[in-house]
């Protein structure tokens, strides 16, 4: 039996802007840190907090994104909000205070909080849904590509070029992928289309619409209520989720400011590259995974390589004075880990919370979805800046392992028979 066709134009579209708006974010996620302590002598405590704001304004505007986007044509408002972020590496390069860089990091959070709800939202809309788990994996690796060489770029050009050149660097990314997006030609969202099949009796007694499928059922009130700016069937789901997210956010953000606390001379840039990799590696067999209907035993299977990496991470910081060459090989191991732990999750997750919603509600799925990693990473991000502060970087991925463990637990016992309970599709 003959695929039907993934790679269309427009999927093709939403690939390269995707992954050229996530270049310009992560070349900026490595250096920023740097840049508040050389720029404002900001200490570490203060670091994270002020790098929260970006996921905290995100994350609020998450559920009213994902609540427009269902009641309104898409591609405007994500090409609107791509337009934000792109005037906003503008914004770095003029600012002269730390409240006006808190400021536009802050607007910076709400348009990227729009931007990663609408793409996801519109690369689902013209994927065909057989090949749904397959494509998000795609959509996925253009993240993680942009993983790979953002983060590398910045920091081979934090200390040769200024800041305001990688803001620029950034912008210019950002601007290409602007046209990319412009070119996607976004099918008319299925919460705004008309009923095709009104209710009516047949001469036999039966209801035309009564071999409609709940997945395709629409939820055809007018009001609004909670459960159209979250996804109320997937907060246990949100949950696991967040304790995942928690040590994700404190590895990201600060995973060369470890390296530099515990005298490990190696170019973390690679640490990315190689995350990188493996999620790369790992997407492309998860996702055919998914599409055959292993949505849990994925997510199940990935938590694995994630425990061991932040526990082998923090373990880091005793294998130095032992062995630097150990440690080194230690330190890369773990992005391998994670890589290929979070990228078998990604795929899957995205596709749990499709599955637990009705069409009409696609965006508000995938909202809630991105919701809670958001709040995860800035948990993660602001808790790992002042346990860093009092204790060392090594207690916080320790507790990330466990925080990790415990998602699992949760995700088994609890997650898993909600989900199959539930699922649509």
């Amino acid at each position: 039996m003959t695929k039907d066709r993934l790679f269309t134009p427009g999927y093709i579209c939403i690939l390269a802007a995707n992954f050229l708006f996530f270049f310009g974010f992560w070349l900026l996620v490595p250096v920023l840190p740097f840049y508040l302590r050389e720029t404002y002598a900001c200490h570490t405590a203060a670091i994270g907090i002020i790098l929260s704001c970006y996921t905290v304004s995100c994350l609020c505007v998450r559920p009213f994104s994902g609540f427009l986007m269902d009641r309104f044509p898409r591609k405007p408002i994500y090409i609107s909000c791509y337009v934000a972020c792109m005037a906003m590496f503008l914004g770095y390069m003029s600012d002269t205070t730390l409240t006006a860089f808190i400021l536009l990091r802050a607007i910076h959070g709400v348009a990227f909080g729009g931007v990663t709800v609408g793409g996801n939202t519109l690369c689902v809309d013209i994927m065909p849904s057989s090949r749904r788990g397959e494509g998000l994996g795609y959509y996925g690796l253009t993240n993680n590509i942009a993983m790979a060489l953002g983060p590398m770029a910045g920091l081979l050009l934090h200390g040769q070029i200024s800041y305001n050149s990688i803001f620029l660097a950034g912008m210019t990314a950002s601007a290409i992928g602007l046209l990319c997006a412009i070119s996607v030609k976004a099918r008319t969202p299925e919460s705004l289309r008309k009923p095709q099949h009104p209710v009516r009796n047949t001469a036999g007694g039966k209801r035309q619409d009564d071999n409609v499928t709940p997945a395709n059922r629409t939820v055809r009130s007018h009001g609004i209520s909670l459960d159209r700016f979250i996804l109320l069937k997937g907060i246990p789901v949100s949950i696991s989720l967040l304790m995942l997210s928690i040590p994700y956010g404190a590895t990201t953000n600060f995973v060369a400011m470890y390296a530099r606390e515990i005298n490990l001379d190696v170019p973390t840039g690679f640490f990315f590259t190689l995350m990188a990799a493996g999620m790369g590696a790992s997407r492309l067999v998860a996702g055919k995974k998914v599409d055959r209907g292993y949505i849990t035993q994925c997510i199940r299977f990935g938590y694995y390589p994630v425990i061991a990496a932040f526990l082998l991470l923090s373990l880091c910081r005793q294998a130095v004075s032992v062995s630097p060459a150990a440690a080194t090989t230690m330190f890369f191991t773990v992005p391998l880990l994670l890589g290929t732990g979070f990228g078998v999750m990604f795929p899957a997750m995205n596709s749990l919370y499709i599955n637990l919603a009705p069409n009409n509600q696609r965006a508000t799925a995938t909202s809630t979805y991105l919701t809670a990693w958001d709040v995860g990473i800035g948990i993660g991000i602001v808790s790992s800046g002042i346990i860093a502060q009092h204790f060392t970087f090594y207690m916080v991925y320790l507790t990330g392992a466990a925080l990790c463990t415990l998602s699992l637990l949760f995700f088994v016992h609890r997650v898993t028979p909600h989900y199959n309970r539930n699922k649509l599709r």
